[in-house]
């Protein structure tokens, strides 16, 4: 059984907690300025994002978890988490590239959808509103930062080596043909983080559900077991999130007449959100 504490202490949530949480933030942002990295805007902007998405989340879910329909509001919060997390991972790429919003979405989804099955189907833990939620948003969660990394670096990859696939092209090869010679590459590069983030788990990070569990009091071998089920989940999530998009992207490179598509050659980097 995931078990979670019921209770936090009082001063967890105060502002000055709040506050000394952004210290490294502040930090960095003021070495940032100082040595001319102009990334302070970026550190900003998301830190401001992440407390008024949150809070606004957490308003939702109070309504979400005391409704007497939790259950049917809480498989609609999975299906809006799914459609931002699509959205936000194509307009990433910064063109209209066919085919990709669709293949995007499946990725996602079906990831999830494959991540809820697992968990609640073989009873890891109870099916109730609070844990769908939670087990979707791990996996949705994680599959964004692999799949905006493989639309990216795809995306890039494709503008860079614009005359290499006119001249491949031109010796006679085909859609599947550039896949594997620009997937592989774009592939290896955007599943860098989460595997070396697999590869050292346990021996220089604690990942966050085991952590919980061990501090809710839960057996340790129980714990790992838990964190090595989410853990695979994830892990299969980003793999199959950067196959999904980098596929998309370098199929779409080339036009059904076999030539070069026309947004590679549109100028300006992907979009920065």
């Amino acid at each position: 059984m995931l078990v979670f504490a019921q209770s936090l202490p009082a001063q967890a949530t105060t502002l000055p907690v709040v506050l000394a949480s952004l210290s490294l933030v502040l930090l960095t942002m003021g070495l940032a300025w100082w040595l001319g990295l102009r990334i302070e805007r970026q550190l900003f902007v998301a830190s401001v994002r992440a407390a008024v998405q949150l809070l606004g989340v957490g308003v939702v879910f109070a309504f979400i978890f005391q409704s007497t329909g939790a259950i049917y509001w809480a498989w609609l919060w999975v299906l809006v988490m799914s459609t931002v997390a699509s959205v936000v991972v194509v307009r990433r790429a910064g063109h209209h590239i066919p085919r990709l919003a669709l293949v995007t979405t499946g990725a996602v989804a079906g990831s999830a959808l494959i991540s809820i099955l697992v968990v609640f189907g073989f009873g890891v833990i109870n099916y109730d509103p609070v844990s769908l939620v939670v087990i979707a948003g791990i996996t949705i969660g994680n599959a964004v930062p692999s799949a905006v990394l493989g639309v990216n670096q795809s995306v890039q990859l494709c503008r860079d080596r614009v005359g290499e696939l006119d001249a491949l092209l031109s010796l006679g090869l085909d859609r599947r043909g550039i896949v594997r010679f620009l997937g592989p590459r774009t592939a290896r590069s955007s599943l860098i983080p989460q595997v070396e983030r697999t590869k050292v788990v346990g021996l220089i990070a604690l990942p966050g559900a085991m952590t919980g569990l061990l501090l809710a009091g839960v057996e340790p071998v129980q714990a790992v077991a838990v964190q090595l089920l989410v853990m695979y989940l994830v892990l299969g999530t980003a793999a199959l999130c950067v196959v999904a998009t980098v596929t998309a992207v370098t199929w779409s490179a080339v036009t059904d007449g076999l030539v070069v598509a026309g947004w590679i050659h549109e100028h300006g980097p992907a979009e920065e959100n």
